[in-house]
């Protein structure tokens, strides 16, 4: 799939949402579990602020998630395909989002907590 492409599904994912468009560009980092590319389900995003060369995005598979120092490893997105293609739709929403799917189910809401700066 083309960027292009990539930002147009980006694009009306996010108007089905009423979000607000901000593009996670392949040359930036996110943060990624490994039980994403396990296949592991449900599959969480979440997205704070962008700082440096990182996207704000952190994905982690399942019901739980880690306080371990290594549960994130950094991924550039240019890379997600590799990893897990199905959640590229979701990349241009901006920070405040979080998003939860299955095979079956999909829940995209806004949390404004993730906005909150200590």
């Amino acid at each position: 799939m083309t960027e292009a492409n990539i930002e147009a599904l980006q694009r009306e994912t996010c108007k089905r949402f009423d979000a607000e468009f901000l593009p996670a560009t392949g040359d930036e980092k996110l943060g990624i579990a490994e039980g994403v590319r396990a296949g592991k389900l449900p599959i969480n995003g979440l997205r704070h602020r962008p700082v440096g060369d990182t996207s704000g995005w952190y994905v982690w598979a399942g019901e739980e998630l880690s306080d371990a120092p290594d549960f994130f490893v950094p991924l550039h997105i240019e890379h997600l395909d590799e990893w897990c293609p199905r959640i590229r739709k979701y990349l241009g929403l901006a920070p405040g989002w979080r998003f939860l799917i299955t095979d079956d189910y999909e829940d995209v809401w806004f949390d404004s907590k993730l906005l909150e700066t200590d």
